[in-house]
This record gives C-alpha cells, structure tokens and sequence, in this order.
C-alpha cells in the first residue's frame, strides 16, 4: 500500500500538536483531499476533532494495546482509498510506555509507518535555542526522519525572523509559523479536551478556525510534497472478517437475517446496542467493526436522551466517556436504567469499560444509576492513569480464563468495591491487583481494551448474545 502520509510530533506535550495536526487535516479536506485521520496512543478525544475535521473516522494507533505489528494493517484499514494520511502523535516524539523503552512512542509508530515527522516547537519562549532543540530531535534516532518544523505561538515578526535563521544551521526546513490565536484553543477538565460531542457548534467553528490558521501559515504544498515522499508499505490493510477468520460470505445477508430467510432463527443478526452520546464518547471503531464481522447488528442509542433500548436489544456494549459530568441526567433517565436493569439481570450480555462501569452501579457521586452492579462510585482528586498488563481471572463474556489483554485506565473516580465478587480481570503489571466485576452476562471494568488485538472476544460476545 501506497498513501502519502505525515506523523505529527512534538518535543512534549501542549506544544499544539492538536491544533496543527486538525488544521492539516480540515486544510488539506478543504482543497478536496480525502484525509484519512490518525491518533498514537489510547487519546479518544482528538479523533472526535480528527473526524470533524476530514468527515471520516479517527482512528487510534497504539502500539502497546495491539501491538507493533498490527500498526501498519490498521493503518492502511484506515487509509484505504485515501489521498492522504495525517497522524497526530502523543506527548513528546520519543516518550512511549513508562519503562518500555519505545514501546508505543510516536518515534516507534512513525518508523513502523516509514513516514516522515513534522515537528511542531513552541517557540514562545525561545529564539536561537531552537536551532539546538531541533538538531537535537533529529539527530536523536536516526530511524525517524524529521522533514520539517512548524512553529507555534511565535509572538511576532521579528521573533519569527530570529527563529528562522537559527534554524537554516538546523539543516531542517521550516514549514510553517503559527501565531496565538484564541478561536482555535479548545477548553479542557478533569481527563483533558472537551469532547466533540458536547461542544456542538463551538467545535465545528473551532476546527473551521485550526483550518484556516493552518492554511494561512502553513506551507500545504511543501507538506504534501513531503508526504509523497513516504515510501510503500507493506503487506495489506486489517480486516475484521480476516481477524476473526470468517470469510465474508459465510454470513447471510442483512435484510434476509431480519425477515429469517435463511430458516434459522439462531443464525439472526442479534442487536447489540452501544452507548453513545455526550456521555458515552469513548470507542475505537474497529469494535463496532468486529461485531459487525462476527454478525451483530449494531445499534447506537443515548442513555442520555433514548427511554428504551432499541428494538430487539440482545446485548450491550457501555464504552468509556464522561459519565460524571451528566450524572444528574443520566439517574433522571429512569426507564432506561430500569430496562438496563432487567436486560443485564436476566442474564443477556454486557460489555462496560471505565465510564459503563460507573453507570452500572448504585450511584454516582450520589445521583442513581443502573443499580446492576452492588457497587457505588465517586469523583476524586486522584488521576489513575496508565497502560496495563491483564489477565482474565475467570470465564466471561468476552473471554476464557486466562486469556491476556493489555489495557489502559484514565480516570478520576473511585469505586467502592473496586472488584467483585468473581473479578474481571487480575492486572499483573504494573502492580498486582484484581478490579472489575463479572456476574451472569455483565463484564465490568476500568480496563479500556482494544479488541484488535484479541478479535475472539468480539466473536465470543456476539454467539453470547445469538444464544442468550
């Protein structure tokens, strides 16, 4: 496979390579380019603003959850027929997993890609130190090509002219010099960015503001020159089918499982609902896409504005988001909870992961939730946050005992208890521990796991939900 691509790095965090890399993305849509958006890390915010900006999906690449070999099939899954492909990196170039080396840096997953780096440097506090921090950058590992450097929050002319002659000994060209500008600034809390879902049109106009920003101080022409440079990749793109080895046809068609044409009942698309909405603002696309492969019918549905599940409901899928913040609305909504109730009781499955945990339990922050899980939860000062090794402790839902998932938790809350009963899973490292909660067909935990990189547990969930 052959796309022209860019990784957009930074030499640490809150540089503004958000900013940059969603301004590339809507500029280059803007000239009629289809953009194919990525994220390095487990970040599920930026694709919100990735995918407002191209009008395809953001899609995350992390090499600790799936593994460096699977780097490159999703992201040729995700470029496919595409002009060009954006990768917004996370934190500095070369920071990975703690104490991994490498592992899952935005240096790791640029070499894995063969594809060039954009350095976006914030200059507001320095001149002719650029020119050392840049050569340092480069020089660094000589397996990541830096092709050039984007200036941000350079303050004036005459700052920007000091910052391009230190950098003509750098060797290393500049692309473009952005200076503050207050539309395109995105407010955060407690985990970060605001999401796309909440903002409404304030982020539709701030993407449309990092757009013209990028266009007006931006080299597009240089940039795409230099992403025509990034060589062939090889081998293909990801397949949900091919993960789970079902051969396309194998399943009958859609409209025959819904009208049962195919004589069996068994064999129907089951619905699985997935939460959505301001709330429910975490996923990775490939989930829906597995369950999809492994014959589900999936069905989005807002806990925050949707009574009812939707019709035929066989299974549930509760991802992460931000819970906490609609608390209050969420426990007012008392017919939905009641029918989560009765569906997660009556032993249909249900997959929740951090923010669907919350919402299965007693309370949060004292506002009532689903009441499945004898648990209660609240906010605290403590960020818990970090890549973990996992273990499934016993059968569930989505896995067999024993079964290995590498997983990553970001949270401010507390639950009391913090596992049940029978556990979902035991965290070997970084610490040993066990959390979650598995009880008839609920799967509960702060795990936010990506099913890529173990397809079989969307296959094991779908037959759970085909035949419970």
């Amino acid at each position: 496979m052959s796309v022209p691509r860019l990784v957009i790095a930074a030499p640490s965090s809150g540089s503004g390579k958000t900013t940059v890399a969603t301004g590339l993305m809507a500029a280059f849509a803007a000239r009629g380019l289809a953009v194919s958006p990525h994220k390095v890390g487990p970040d599920y915010i930026d694709p919100g603003y990735h995918a407002l900006a191209t009008g395809r999906v953001g899609r995350n690449l992390d090499a600790y959850l799936c593994g460096p070999e699977l780097i490159v099939p999703l992201f040729a899954h995700g470029a496919q027929g595409c002009d060009l492909a954006v990768v917004e990196g996370v934190m500095g170039l070369y920071d990975g997993a703690a104490g991994q080396g490498e592992l899952a840096s935005t240096a790791q997953v640029a070499k894995l890609l063969r594809a060039p780096v954009v350095l976006v440097v914030d200059a507001s506090s320095q001149s002719r130190s650029v020119a050392a921090l840049v050569h340092g950058f480069a020089s660094w590992d000589t397996g990541v090509r830096i092709g050039g450097v984007i200036l941000n929050k350079v303050a004036s002319d005459r700052h920007e002219a000091l910052l391009r002659e230190a950098l003509e000994e750098s060797g290393v060209p500049v692309l473009g010099v952005l200076r503050r500008a207050a539309q395109v600034e995105t407010p955060s809390r407690h985990l970060g960015l605001v999401p796309v879902a909440e903002r409404g049109a304030a982020a539709v106009a701030a993407v449309a503001a990092m757009g013209a920003q990028v266009s007006a101080g931006c080299d597009l022409d240089a940039l795409m020159g230099l992403a025509r440079s990034a060589g062939a990749l090889p081998g293909g793109g990801w397949s949900p089918a091919e993960a789970l080895s079902l051969p396309t046809h194998d399943h009958p068609s859609r409209s025959a499982e819904r009208r049962g044409d195919d004589g069996n009942a068994a064999r129907r698309r089951p619905v699985v609902a997935v939460a959505g909405g301001p709330a429910f603002t975490f996923s990775y696309a490939e989930h829906a896409e597995l369950l999809d492969a492994a014959g589900a019918e999936v069905v989005t549905f807002d806990p925050l504005r949707d009574e009812r599940l939707p019709d035929g409901t066989r299974g549930l899928v509760i991802g992460g988001g931000f819970p906490e913040v609609y608390a209050g609305e969420l426990g007012a909504n008392e017919s939905l909870r009641k029918e989560i109730a009765e569906l997660a009781l009556g032993g249909a499955p249900v997959a929740a992961e951090c923010a669907g945990l919350l919402y299965l339990c007693r309370e949060l922050d004292g506002a009532p939730m689903c009441g499945v899980l004898d648990a209660s939860a609240r906010m605290s000062e403590q960020l818990t946050l970090g890549y973990r090794d996992a273990v499934a402790v016993g059968d569930s839902v989505l896995a067999v005992a024993g079964t290995r998932m590498r997983g990553h938790e970001f949270h401010r809350t507390v639950l009391e208890p913090g596992a049940g009963p029978a556990p979902a899973w035991g965290i070997v490292a970084p610490a040993r521990r066990v959390e979650g909660f598995v009880q008839q067909g609920v799967h509960a935990s702060y795990l936010h796991t990506h099913w890529a990189s173990e397809p079989g547990v969307a296959r094991r969930f779908t037959e759970r939900c085909r035949t419970s």
